[in-house]
């Protein structure tokens, strides 16, 4: 077994390193959302038929953040699919979430969210489906 010491180490790892192009991480970008209608969308708890919240979308990432709307929070992608996002979401000092938003069309999502909002947890299934102009 050869011994290297910690300069060699560098020196061989910078060697194979150098042959090796690097190709920059792309961001996930949501794209799924950008493709929702803008407008006015209904949210109800699944299985109910009363609306729970109306809310009007012109960024549909604020469907992430449903019990945190106004929060400065610090977001993680899980999932980035065509039809289907996951998101983790921590905002200081108002609590976190986890939300997964699932596209049937533009005008209708499943989203399901859990987490800690003001010191209480969350979980809840609901459907947004998009009602018209804002």
């Amino acid at each position: 077994m050869a011994i290297f010491s910690p300069l060699m180490r560098v020196s061989l790892v910078a060697c194979a390193l150098a042959g090796a192009s690097a190709v920059p991480a792309q961001a996930p970008s949501l794209a799924m959302l950008d493709k929702l209608e803008k407008g006015s969308w209904q949210l109800h708890e699944r299985g109910s038929t009363q609306t729970s919240q109306t809310i009007c979308l012109g960024d549909a990432r604020r469907m992430i953040q449903i019990y945190h709307p106004r929060a400065n929070c610090s977001r993680y992608i899980i999932e980035d699919t065509p039809t289907s996002v996951t998101v983790h979401y921590t905002c200081p000092g108002a609590g976190h979430g986890r939300t997964t938003i699932r596209s049937e069309t533009n005008r209708l999502v499943q989203i399901d969210t859990q987490g800690i909002a003001d010191g209480r947890p969350f979980s809840q299934a609901i459907e947004a489906r998009r009602a018209g102009g804002c």
